[in-house]
Protein backbone atom coordinates (compact mmCIF):
# COMPACT_ATOMS: atom_id res chain seq x y z
CA UNK A 1 0.00 0.00 0.00
CA UNK A 2 1.28 3.46 -0.45
CA UNK A 3 1.18 6.16 1.56
CA UNK A 4 0.15 8.80 -0.60
CA UNK A 5 -3.59 9.43 -0.64
CA UNK A 6 -5.55 9.40 -3.73
CA UNK A 7 -8.73 11.76 -3.24
CA UNK A 8 -12.33 11.39 -5.08
CA UNK A 9 -11.75 14.90 -5.39
CA UNK A 10 -8.98 17.85 -4.85
CA UNK A 11 -9.82 21.54 -5.26
CA UNK A 12 -8.15 23.26 -8.17
CA UNK A 13 -5.93 26.52 -6.48
CA UNK A 14 -4.72 28.83 -8.97
CA UNK A 15 -1.36 29.87 -9.05
CA UNK A 16 -0.34 32.36 -6.34
CA UNK A 17 0.44 35.20 -8.71
CA UNK A 18 -3.30 35.29 -10.03
CA UNK A 19 -4.51 35.28 -6.35
CA UNK A 20 -2.11 37.63 -4.98
CA UNK A 21 -2.87 40.63 -6.70
CA UNK A 22 -6.54 40.61 -6.40
CA UNK A 23 -6.20 40.15 -2.48
CA UNK A 24 -4.24 43.86 -3.04
CA UNK A 25 -6.78 45.05 -4.95
CA UNK A 26 -9.27 43.85 -1.64
CA UNK A 27 -6.75 45.91 0.88
CA UNK A 28 -6.43 48.71 -1.68
CA UNK A 29 -10.40 49.27 -2.15
CA UNK A 30 -11.01 48.52 1.61
CA UNK A 31 -14.20 46.84 0.16
CA UNK A 32 -14.75 43.34 1.64
CA UNK A 33 -18.04 42.66 0.96
CA UNK A 34 -21.28 43.95 -0.39
CA UNK A 35 -20.88 43.41 -3.74
CA UNK A 36 -17.64 45.17 -4.21
CA UNK A 37 -15.86 45.76 -7.14
CA UNK A 38 -14.44 42.21 -7.66
CA UNK A 39 -17.76 40.37 -6.84
CA UNK A 40 -18.91 42.92 -9.93
CA UNK A 41 -16.66 41.70 -12.18
CA UNK A 42 -16.98 38.01 -11.49
CA UNK A 43 -20.60 38.18 -11.79
CA UNK A 44 -19.80 39.71 -14.96
CA UNK A 45 -16.92 37.32 -16.36
CA UNK A 46 -19.21 34.33 -15.53
CA UNK A 47 -22.56 35.35 -16.64
CA UNK A 48 -20.35 35.76 -20.34
CA UNK A 49 -18.14 32.78 -19.94
CA UNK A 50 -21.66 30.72 -19.24
CA UNK A 51 -23.65 32.15 -21.87
CA UNK A 52 -26.05 33.91 -19.16
CA UNK A 53 -27.45 37.05 -19.09
CA UNK A 54 -28.37 37.24 -15.57
CA UNK A 55 -26.55 36.03 -12.82
CA UNK A 56 -26.48 36.69 -8.96
CA UNK A 57 -24.26 35.45 -7.06
CA UNK A 58 -24.14 33.92 -3.31
CA UNK A 59 -21.75 32.98 -0.61
CA UNK A 60 -22.70 29.51 -1.40
CA UNK A 61 -24.88 26.79 -3.41
CA UNK A 62 -27.63 26.04 -0.46
CA UNK A 63 -28.42 29.65 -0.14
CA UNK A 64 -28.78 30.28 -3.53
CA UNK A 65 -31.38 27.42 -3.94
CA UNK A 66 -33.06 28.47 -0.82
CA UNK A 67 -33.61 31.71 -2.22
CA UNK A 68 -34.51 30.56 -5.50
CA UNK A 69 -37.30 29.03 -4.58
CA UNK A 70 -38.13 31.95 -2.12
CA UNK A 71 -37.87 34.29 -5.22
CA UNK A 72 -40.62 32.51 -7.14
CA UNK A 73 -42.95 31.98 -3.91
CA UNK A 74 -43.48 28.13 -4.10
CA UNK A 75 -46.26 26.44 -1.99
CA UNK A 76 -46.88 23.46 -1.38
CA UNK A 77 -45.40 20.31 -2.73
CA UNK A 78 -43.06 20.14 -5.00
CA UNK A 79 -41.59 16.93 -7.48
CA UNK A 80 -38.17 15.99 -7.12
CA UNK A 81 -35.59 13.06 -7.17
CA UNK A 82 -34.19 11.06 -4.24
CA UNK A 83 -30.63 10.64 -5.85
CA UNK A 84 -29.25 14.29 -5.14
CA UNK A 85 -27.33 16.03 -2.52
CA UNK A 86 -29.61 16.57 0.84
CA UNK A 87 -29.13 20.26 0.29
CA UNK A 88 -31.51 20.02 -2.56
CA UNK A 89 -34.47 18.92 -0.48
CA UNK A 90 -33.76 20.66 2.46
CA UNK A 91 -33.89 23.47 0.95
CA UNK A 92 -37.69 23.17 -0.31
CA UNK A 93 -38.29 22.50 3.86
CA UNK A 94 -36.72 25.74 4.51
CA UNK A 95 -39.37 26.99 2.49
CA UNK A 96 -41.83 25.26 4.03
CA UNK A 97 -42.36 22.61 0.61
CA UNK A 98 -43.28 19.09 0.74
CA UNK A 99 -40.99 17.14 -1.12
CA UNK A 100 -42.60 14.74 -3.93
CA UNK A 101 -39.89 11.95 -4.64
CA UNK A 102 -39.65 10.14 -8.05
CA UNK A 103 -37.97 7.68 -9.13
CA UNK A 104 -34.64 8.41 -11.67
CA UNK A 105 -33.84 7.30 -14.99
CA UNK A 106 -32.04 4.22 -15.14
CA UNK A 107 -29.38 5.39 -17.46
CA UNK A 108 -28.90 8.90 -16.62
CA UNK A 109 -29.86 8.72 -13.10
CA UNK A 110 -31.89 12.42 -13.33
CA UNK A 111 -35.41 12.63 -12.63
CA UNK A 112 -37.51 10.55 -14.87
CA UNK A 113 -40.08 12.79 -17.08
CA UNK A 114 -42.11 9.90 -17.24
CA UNK A 115 -42.87 9.59 -13.90
CA UNK A 116 -43.75 12.96 -12.84
CA UNK A 117 -47.09 12.99 -14.11
CA UNK A 118 -48.55 10.42 -11.97
CA UNK A 119 -46.98 12.36 -8.72
CA UNK A 120 -48.51 15.59 -9.63
CA UNK A 121 -51.74 16.79 -7.05
CA UNK A 122 -53.75 20.00 -6.62
CA UNK A 123 -50.86 21.23 -4.49
CA UNK A 124 -48.15 20.82 -6.59
CA UNK A 125 -46.52 24.00 -7.37
CA UNK A 126 -42.77 23.28 -9.15
CA UNK A 127 -40.27 20.40 -10.10
CA UNK A 128 -36.89 20.81 -8.94
CA UNK A 129 -34.83 18.40 -10.77
CA UNK A 130 -31.48 17.45 -10.27
CA UNK A 131 -28.64 17.22 -13.84
CA UNK A 132 -26.78 14.79 -11.72
CA UNK A 133 -23.44 14.94 -12.24
CA UNK A 134 -23.21 17.58 -14.50
CA UNK A 135 -25.26 15.41 -16.95
CA UNK A 136 -28.46 17.35 -18.45
CA UNK A 137 -31.75 16.32 -17.52
CA UNK A 138 -34.18 15.76 -20.24
CA UNK A 139 -35.48 19.29 -20.48
CA UNK A 140 -37.84 19.36 -23.47
CA UNK A 141 -40.16 16.77 -21.46
CA UNK A 142 -40.28 18.13 -18.40
CA UNK A 143 -40.40 21.72 -19.43
CA UNK A 144 -43.58 20.14 -21.75
CA UNK A 145 -45.43 18.76 -18.30
CA UNK A 146 -44.54 21.87 -16.53
CA UNK A 147 -45.78 24.21 -18.92
CA UNK A 148 -49.19 22.32 -19.81
CA UNK A 149 -49.72 21.56 -15.48
CA UNK A 150 -48.76 25.39 -14.32
CA UNK A 151 -45.78 24.10 -12.68
CA UNK A 152 -42.46 26.11 -11.79
CA UNK A 153 -39.33 24.80 -12.80
CA UNK A 154 -36.12 25.01 -10.74
CA UNK A 155 -33.03 23.10 -11.47
CA UNK A 156 -30.53 22.61 -8.89
CA UNK A 157 -27.58 22.56 -11.51
CA UNK A 158 -24.65 22.21 -8.72
CA UNK A 159 -22.52 19.73 -10.85
CA UNK A 160 -23.82 21.64 -14.13
CA UNK A 161 -20.74 24.39 -14.91
CA UNK A 162 -20.22 25.42 -18.13
CA UNK A 163 -22.55 22.33 -19.46
CA UNK A 164 -24.25 23.28 -23.22
CA UNK A 165 -26.17 21.48 -25.21
CA UNK A 166 -27.44 21.74 -28.78
CA UNK A 167 -29.71 25.22 -27.71
CA UNK A 168 -26.75 26.77 -25.58
CA UNK A 169 -25.88 26.67 -21.19
CA UNK A 170 -28.43 24.47 -19.49
CA UNK A 171 -28.22 26.79 -17.10
CA UNK A 172 -30.83 28.93 -19.63
CA UNK A 173 -33.83 26.12 -19.25
CA UNK A 174 -36.40 26.30 -16.42
CA UNK A 175 -37.40 29.27 -14.42
CA UNK A 176 -34.37 29.68 -12.25
CA UNK A 177 -30.95 27.31 -12.25
CA UNK A 178 -28.74 27.09 -9.01
CA UNK A 179 -25.20 26.76 -9.10
CA UNK A 180 -22.71 25.33 -6.08
CA UNK A 181 -19.16 27.14 -6.32
CA UNK A 182 -17.88 24.94 -4.13
CA UNK A 183 -14.43 23.83 -3.08
CA UNK A 184 -15.21 20.04 -4.27
CA UNK A 185 -16.79 21.88 -8.25
CA UNK A 186 -15.22 22.05 -11.05
CA UNK A 187 -14.75 25.69 -10.72
CA UNK A 188 -14.77 26.94 -6.86
CA UNK A 189 -14.29 30.19 -4.96
CA UNK A 190 -13.39 28.24 -1.84
CA UNK A 191 -17.27 28.40 -0.80
CA UNK A 192 -19.86 30.08 -3.53
CA UNK A 193 -22.88 29.84 -5.37
CA UNK A 194 -25.28 31.61 -7.97
CA UNK A 195 -28.81 32.08 -9.10
CA UNK A 196 -29.55 32.56 -13.10
CA UNK A 197 -32.40 34.23 -13.53
CA UNK A 198 -33.79 34.73 -16.47
CA UNK A 199 -35.21 38.54 -16.36
CA UNK A 200 -33.37 41.62 -14.93
CA UNK A 201 -36.54 41.98 -12.71
CA UNK A 202 -36.02 38.81 -11.17
CA UNK A 203 -32.34 39.30 -10.41
CA UNK A 204 -32.51 42.49 -8.82
CA UNK A 205 -35.43 40.43 -6.58
CA UNK A 206 -33.03 37.93 -6.20
CA UNK A 207 -29.93 40.30 -5.14
CA UNK A 208 -32.64 41.81 -2.56
CA UNK A 209 -33.69 38.45 -1.10
CA UNK A 210 -29.79 37.45 -0.42
CA UNK A 211 -29.88 40.98 1.00
CA UNK A 212 -32.10 40.85 3.81
CA UNK A 213 -34.28 42.36 2.09
CA UNK A 214 -33.39 45.73 1.84
CA UNK A 215 -34.33 47.27 -1.08
CA UNK A 216 -32.88 50.90 -0.14
CA UNK A 217 -31.37 52.73 3.11
CA UNK A 218 -34.71 52.91 4.85
CA UNK A 219 -37.11 49.87 3.03
CA UNK A 220 -37.27 46.54 3.78
CA UNK A 221 -39.95 44.32 1.96
CA UNK A 222 -39.44 40.77 2.46
CA UNK A 223 -37.27 38.59 5.06
CA UNK A 224 -34.12 37.67 3.20
CA UNK A 225 -31.20 36.09 4.26
CA UNK A 226 -27.65 36.74 4.01
CA UNK A 227 -26.21 35.16 0.83
CA UNK A 228 -23.64 37.80 -0.29
CA UNK A 229 -19.96 36.65 -1.38
CA UNK A 230 -17.31 38.46 -0.22
CA UNK A 231 -14.45 39.86 -2.11
CA UNK A 232 -11.87 37.16 -1.19
CA UNK A 233 -13.94 34.83 -2.47
CA UNK A 234 -14.49 36.87 -5.90
CA UNK A 235 -10.85 37.25 -5.49
CA UNK A 236 -10.45 33.10 -6.00
CA UNK A 237 -13.19 32.90 -8.51
CA UNK A 238 -11.14 35.30 -11.22
CA UNK A 239 -7.79 33.69 -10.44
CA UNK A 240 -9.17 30.67 -11.02
CA UNK A 241 -11.41 31.56 -14.64
CA UNK A 242 -8.14 31.87 -16.32
CA UNK A 243 -7.35 28.23 -15.80
CA UNK A 244 -11.15 26.84 -15.97
CA UNK A 245 -10.86 25.55 -19.59
CA UNK A 246 -7.24 23.91 -19.31
CA UNK A 247 -8.96 22.43 -16.06
CA UNK A 248 -11.93 20.59 -18.03
CA UNK A 249 -9.67 19.57 -20.85
CA UNK A 250 -7.94 17.61 -18.16
CA UNK A 251 -10.56 16.29 -16.40
CA UNK A 252 -11.98 15.11 -19.99
CA UNK A 253 -8.83 12.96 -20.59
CA UNK A 254 -8.90 11.39 -17.46
CA UNK A 255 -12.63 10.62 -18.12
CA UNK A 256 -11.31 9.25 -21.37
CA UNK A 257 -8.48 7.14 -19.24
CA UNK A 258 -10.87 5.70 -17.29
CA UNK A 259 -13.32 4.78 -20.12
CA UNK A 260 -10.75 3.04 -22.13
CA UNK A 261 -9.02 0.78 -19.14
CA UNK A 262 -12.58 -0.10 -17.87
CA UNK A 263 -13.73 -1.37 -21.09
CA UNK A 264 -12.35 -4.59 -20.27
CA UNK A 265 -13.24 -4.95 -17.11
CA UNK A 266 -16.99 -7.18 -16.04
CA UNK A 267 -18.95 -5.64 -13.56
CA UNK A 268 -17.76 -1.86 -13.64
CA UNK A 269 -19.69 -0.11 -15.81
CA UNK A 270 -19.16 3.72 -16.35
CA UNK A 271 -22.54 6.07 -16.42
CA UNK A 272 -23.18 6.43 -20.37
CA UNK A 273 -21.43 9.95 -22.08
CA UNK A 274 -24.05 12.23 -22.04
CA UNK A 275 -25.32 13.51 -25.03
CA UNK A 276 -24.51 16.95 -24.56
CA UNK A 277 -22.31 19.10 -26.90
CA UNK A 278 -19.90 20.21 -24.25
CA UNK A 279 -19.36 18.54 -20.66
CA UNK A 280 -17.36 19.36 -17.56
CA UNK A 281 -16.61 15.96 -16.56
CA UNK A 282 -17.54 16.60 -12.85
CA UNK A 283 -17.55 13.37 -11.39
CA UNK A 284 -16.67 9.64 -12.71
CA UNK A 285 -19.56 7.32 -11.62
CA UNK A 286 -19.36 3.83 -11.91
CA UNK A 287 -22.38 0.80 -11.69
CA UNK A 288 -21.04 -2.11 -9.93
CA UNK A 289 -22.68 -4.95 -10.41
CA UNK A 290 -22.96 -9.13 -9.73
CA UNK A 291 -20.21 -9.76 -12.08
CA UNK A 292 -17.24 -8.24 -10.33
CA UNK A 293 -15.93 -10.08 -7.21
CA UNK A 294 -16.86 -7.80 -4.80
CA UNK A 295 -19.85 -5.61 -3.89
CA UNK A 296 -19.59 -1.88 -4.02
CA UNK A 297 -18.99 -1.68 -0.61
CA UNK A 298 -16.41 -3.69 -0.45
CA UNK A 299 -14.63 -1.82 -3.46
CA UNK A 300 -15.29 1.25 -1.13
CA UNK A 301 -13.39 -0.71 1.92
CA UNK A 302 -10.35 -2.22 0.03
CA UNK A 303 -9.78 0.85 -2.08
CA UNK A 304 -9.55 2.87 0.87
CA UNK A 305 -7.15 0.52 2.04
CA UNK A 306 -5.14 1.47 -1.00
CA UNK A 307 -5.61 4.82 0.01
CA UNK A 308 -7.82 5.68 -2.74
CA UNK A 309 -10.56 7.70 -1.71
CA UNK A 310 -14.13 7.27 -3.23
CA UNK A 311 -17.07 8.38 -2.98
CA UNK A 312 -20.83 6.16 -2.80
CA UNK A 313 -22.14 9.27 -4.28
CA UNK A 314 -25.42 9.33 -3.31
CA UNK A 315 -25.77 7.42 -1.05
CA UNK A 316 -27.95 6.76 1.17
CA UNK A 317 -31.07 8.26 -1.10
CA UNK A 318 -32.62 11.32 0.39
CA UNK A 319 -35.77 9.81 0.39
CA UNK A 320 -34.21 7.28 3.46
CA UNK A 321 -33.30 9.88 5.68
CA UNK A 322 -34.94 10.69 9.27
CA UNK A 323 -36.80 13.78 8.41
CA UNK A 324 -37.61 12.26 4.53
CA UNK A 325 -38.41 8.78 4.71
CA UNK A 326 -42.33 9.06 6.31
CA UNK A 327 -43.21 10.66 3.36
CA UNK A 328 -45.63 8.79 1.03
CA UNK A 329 -43.30 9.19 -1.93
CA UNK A 330 -40.16 7.81 0.03
CA UNK A 331 -41.45 4.16 0.13
CA UNK A 332 -39.02 2.26 -1.07
CA UNK A 333 -41.33 0.72 -3.61
CA UNK A 334 -41.76 3.77 -5.50
CA UNK A 335 -38.30 4.52 -6.34
CA UNK A 336 -36.98 1.25 -7.77
CA UNK A 337 -34.48 2.12 -9.83
CA UNK A 338 -32.93 5.01 -7.54
CA UNK A 339 -32.62 2.52 -4.57
CA UNK A 340 -30.73 -0.11 -6.90
CA UNK A 341 -28.44 2.88 -8.33
CA UNK A 342 -27.86 4.28 -4.60
CA UNK A 343 -26.44 0.55 -3.94
CA UNK A 344 -24.54 0.41 -7.20
CA UNK A 345 -23.04 3.56 -7.87
CA UNK A 346 -19.00 4.68 -6.90
CA UNK A 347 -17.42 7.92 -8.12
CA UNK A 348 -13.65 7.34 -8.66
CA UNK A 349 -11.01 10.37 -8.07
CA UNK A 350 -10.93 12.84 -10.90
CA UNK A 351 -9.57 16.44 -10.66
CA UNK A 352 -7.15 18.28 -12.76
CA UNK A 353 -3.97 17.62 -10.75
CA UNK A 354 -4.21 13.95 -11.19
CA UNK A 355 -1.45 12.36 -12.97
CA UNK A 356 -1.40 9.37 -15.28
CA UNK A 357 -0.03 7.61 -12.85
CA UNK A 358 -2.92 8.12 -10.49
CA UNK A 359 -5.46 6.89 -12.78
CA UNK A 360 -3.04 3.74 -13.43
CA UNK A 361 -3.05 2.95 -9.93
CA UNK A 362 -6.66 2.95 -9.23
CA UNK A 363 -7.04 1.01 -12.21
CA UNK A 364 -4.56 -1.75 -11.30
CA UNK A 365 -6.28 -1.45 -7.38
CA UNK A 366 -9.85 -2.34 -9.44
CA UNK A 367 -7.99 -5.04 -11.30
CA UNK A 368 -6.59 -7.10 -8.57
CA UNK A 369 -9.80 -8.45 -7.13
CA UNK A 370 -10.85 -10.14 -10.48
CA UNK A 371 -6.89 -11.47 -10.25
CA UNK A 372 -7.61 -13.27 -7.24
CA UNK A 373 -10.24 -14.76 -8.17
CA UNK A 374 -8.81 -16.12 -11.72
CA UNK A 375 -6.23 -17.30 -10.02
CA UNK A 376 -8.57 -19.33 -7.03
CA UNK A 377 -10.08 -20.63 -10.22
CA UNK A 378 -6.69 -22.10 -12.20
CA UNK A 379 -6.16 -23.66 -9.14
Amino acid sequence: MTNDKIYVTQPFLPPLEDFLPLVEEIWASGYLTNGGPLHQRLENALAEYLGVEHLALFNNGTIALITALQALDLKGEVITTPFSFVATTNALIWNKNTPVFVDIDPVTANLDPTKIEAAITDKTTAILPVHCYGNPCDMEAIREIADRRGLKVVYDAAHAFGVQNDDGSVLQRGDLSTLSLHATKVFNTFEGGAVICRTAEMKQHINELKNFGIVDETTIKVAGSNGKMSEIHAAMGLAQLHHIDACIARRGEVDAAYRTALADIPGLAPLPKPNQTISNYAYFPISVTKDYPLSRDEIYDALRKENILTRRYFYPLLSTLPMYADLPSADPANLPVATEIANQVLCLPIFPAMADGDVTRIIEALRAPLQRTWHAAAE
